[in-house]
């Protein structure tokens, strides 16, 4: 549902954990809620729970029981918003501005029925728009909605984001800031690679597959229907008020560079089935049978058959591995396969560029610089802007940082002179 509505200019913000760790941060973030509203902006902010909570909730479920039924983890995890939009409310209350909270349920955000990982279907925005339309700052719940059952249920890691960017698209809003520790985008994470350069801007395309692979600034999801929507991204810092970096449509500026940036991500695990029958509508069986799950398989490798038989290899995340065995464990049975194996211990790194649709070199580059450091690549995966290894969890930081200088992405350090007394 698409709201229409007469109004100078509306912006969604939203602010994560970090942003809101503590009731000083929270009395910072009205602060600055407080400044767009004195310039005569509309304002609804999606926040996040308060720094490590919904880690904290999960730790608590997995303590009573290895497999926490998914319905009640949504009722759980769902609790750590509803604290951070009553905070802030009563942060701006105190600044002198009228606020309302409201969970994602109460502003009409409708999901499917998936739990942990809804997909937002429908939003009436009737209550958002009238509280506005009252002069009241909206807070809204993030990573929460409702399904038809009238169930809570969350949108999946970092699903803040994407409440955000669905009530941007929703309210027809005129910029979609997302507010975190970091002040932008960059070349790679700079706490792996300490001389990482913040872009200025980054396209969908780009931003949706450093996303993907790892990168923890922004949802994939969010990017997808940002990009679908055309909706202008703006990532900055809730600590400082220095501009971010613009997510937006691909200029040509950006082709001129062969990679804009290293993703590491080490929250993936591979998963083996060994000695699978080579033959057709096998893989089919395997794969339908973990998508019916709704476990998302990342990289897929599998080997040569000689004798008949071939092993099977692909990666899924962490979050997702006991449910992947044990829905393997069955699948080994019903196709009189060999075994299963697994292995936590890897990592992701990925190069991402949209400069590489006319730039030849780029995985040769890549390789030789994983091969000067001795790292040995065990999984390859491409696509048109991206190129990306699994290789040993150990090995993640120090391959960033070897790929990042291959490509020339740092900052470019000015030469010192040393002035004698």
């Amino acid at each position: 549902m698409v709201v229409s509505m007469k109004r100078q200019r509306l912006v969604v913000q939203k602010y994560g954990g970090s942003s809101v760790a503590d009731t000083q941060r929270i009395q910072r973030v009205a602060g600055r809620v407080v400044r767009y509203k004195r310039h005569g902006d509309d304002v609804v902010v999606v926040v996040s729970a308060l720094g490590d909570t919904t880690d904290e909730l999960i730790r608590l479920a997995y303590e009573i029981t290895d497999l926490p039924p998914e319905r009640e983890l949504d009722m759980l995890m769902a609790t750590g918003e509803q604290v951070s939009v009553a905070l802030l409310a009563m942060a701006i209350h105190q600044q002198g501005y009228e606020a309302i909270s409201f969970t994602g349920a109460q502003v009409g955000i409708v999901t499917d029925g998936v739990h942990t990982k809804a997909r937002i279907v429908d939003i009436n925005a009737k209550r958002i728009v009238e509280e506005l339309r009252r002069g009241k700052v909206v807070i809204v719940a993030g990573f929460q909605g409702v399904n038809l059952q009238q169930d809570i249920t969350t949108l999946g890691r970092g699903g803040s984001d994407l409440t955000a960017v669905a009530l941007a698209k929703t309210l027809r809003a005129d910029v979609c800031e997302i507010y975190t520790d970091v002040d932008g985008i960059y070349t790679a994470d700079p706490r792996i690679v300490p001389n990482a350069r913040k872009l200025p801007s980054v396209s969908y395309e780009e931003m949706l597959e450093m996303a993907s692979l790892g990168s923890q600034v922004m949802q994939a999801r969010s990017i997808e229907v940002a990009k679908k929507f055309d909706i202008p991204i703006h990532v900055r810092s809730s600590f400082t008020h220095t501009e971010g970096t613009m997510i937006g449509k691909e200029v040509k500026a950006m082709e001129a560079m062969q990679v804009s940036g290293v993703s590491v991500n080490k929250q993936e695990a591979k998963v083996t089935i060994l000695n699978v029958p080579d033959r057709p509508g096998v893989a089919a069986q395997i794969f339908n049978r973990i998508g019916l799950e709704e476990i998302n398989v990342d990289m897929i490798i599998q080997n040569v058959s000689h004798t008949g038989r071939t092993d099977l290899s692909f990666t899924v995340v962490k979050d997702d591995l006991k449910r992947t065995l044990r829905v393997v464990e069955q699948i080994v049975q019903e196709v009189g396969a060999g075994g299963v194996m697994h292995d936590e211990d890897i990592a992701k790194v990925s190069v991402v560029g949209v400069g590489m649709r006319s730039h030849s070199g780029v995985a040769a580059r890549m390789f030789q610089a994983l091969a000067k450091e001795n790292i040995n690549i065990e999984m390859i995966s491409t696509s048109e802007i991206k190129i990306s290894c699994v290789i040993r969890r150990a090995q993640a930081d120090r391959a960033a940082r070897a790929i990042h200088d291959a490509f020339r992405l740092g900052v470019k350090r000015a030469r010192t002179t040393t002035v004698k007394a």
